[in-house]
């Protein structure tokens, strides 16, 4: 009798176990002028990665303009449909997951945040414009099974301005698209995403600030989430929704810590450890929480050799110190 309680018991915690959401431990896989192949997944696989966010790209003249270019044979190859399913099939074949997550690059890099028309006229033009976009590969997501789509990155006065859009637009990817859905809202806008409650994941780039100093440490990253992460869980559990951090990293410079979101070409000085600890510290902080569903680390280049290095300010974690932190975490969840 004691035996089969106990056989009961165990069965009890390995059926809890193996119903548990495996961590989405994500790469944003960098589009680049030329095909992939092994060469370029193994550094994936070698890092402990089961999820890559592939990234084409539509173009727009300025914060004003309403008309996307994309898909065009000036675009590097995996800024192109053709490109990205090329990329998705050999990670595929890697064991690698999809996100598929099309952006919006604004010339001169300006910020998406702030495209916003002046007219009518021009918001229709628009919509017409990315819904054509966004469309487009919502059908190459459902043709690759990708797991999941996203609809839009860092768009939020096109969202404050045009709700009723975004609703419709919705419900138009959910006809071509059958997988999960997210959108990759910026750190101080998702708390003000009105359609959620539409979505699979609350999609998140998680630049939130954790520590004003030169070189933070990981005990002050811990306290500099302490003012983010109630309102994160709060949100997760207001829509019974998991978090998703569509994009998370640091770049390896002085004040990693202060304003994550700069890529700012000024800043110059390289501290591999200030972006160790402010990694190491957003690890500890959420990856352990189920409602937390994983993220995917801003950014991965194909060309692993000659990416990062000890020498690069910039954020990939390329042949850093800080490689080996995300590695650690990836493989043990």
């Amino acid at each position: 009798m004691k035996l089969d309680k106990l056989l009961i018991v165990f069965l009890l915690i390995f059926q809890s176990c193996s119903t548990q959401s495996e961590k989405i431990n994500g790469l944003s896989f960098v589009a680049s002028p030329q095909e992939i192949n092994e060469r370029h997944t193994n550094p994936v696989v070698n890092i402990g990665a089961n999820y890559c966010a592939i990234m084409p790209f539509g173009f727009i003249r300025n914060l004003e303009h309403p008309e996307i270019v994309f898909n065009t044979d000036r675009q590097w190859f995996g800024e192109t449909k053709e490109g990205a399913k090329q990329y998705i099939q050999e990670l595929e074949k890697r064991g690698i997951k999809i996100m598929i997550k099309p952006q919006i690059w604004v010339w001169h890099g300006e910020f998406t945040g702030y495209i916003e028309m002046k007219t009518e006229a021009n918001w229709g033009t628009l919509e017409k414009s990315y819904t054509n976009f966004i469309i487009e590969y919502a059908h190459l997501a459902q043709e690759v099974k990708a797991e999941i789509f996203c609809i839009g990155t860092e768009l939020e006065k096109f969202v404050e301005n045009r709700p009723d859009y975004w609703d419709n637009l919705i419900s138009e990817i959910k006809k071509v698209y059958k997988g999960k859905l997210t959108y990759a809202a910026n750190w101080d806008e998702f708390k003000r995403t009105p359609f959620w409650g539409e979505l699979d994941f609350i999609g998140v780039d998680a630049y939130f600030p954790v520590s004003d100093s030169k070189t933070p440490t990981v005990e002050e990253c811990l306290e500099g989430w302490n003012t983010h992460k109630p309102t994160i869980k709060e949100l997760s559990d207001t829509f019974e929704k998991p978090i998703l951090f569509t994009e998370f990293g640091y770049r390896s410079v002085d004040y990693t810590g202060k304003e994550p979101w700069k890529s700012d070409r000024s800043m110059t000085v390289v501290n591999l450890e200030g972006q160790t600890n402010t990694t190491k510290a957003l690890f500890e902080t959420f990856w352990n929480e189920d409602w937390f569903a994983g993220g995917f680390i801003w950014k991965w280049f194909h060309d692993y050799e000659n990416s990062g290095g000890e020498q690069n300010n910039r954020f990939t974690p390329q042949n850093k110190p800080v490689e080996a932190i995300i590695s650690s975490y990836y493989k043990l969840n």
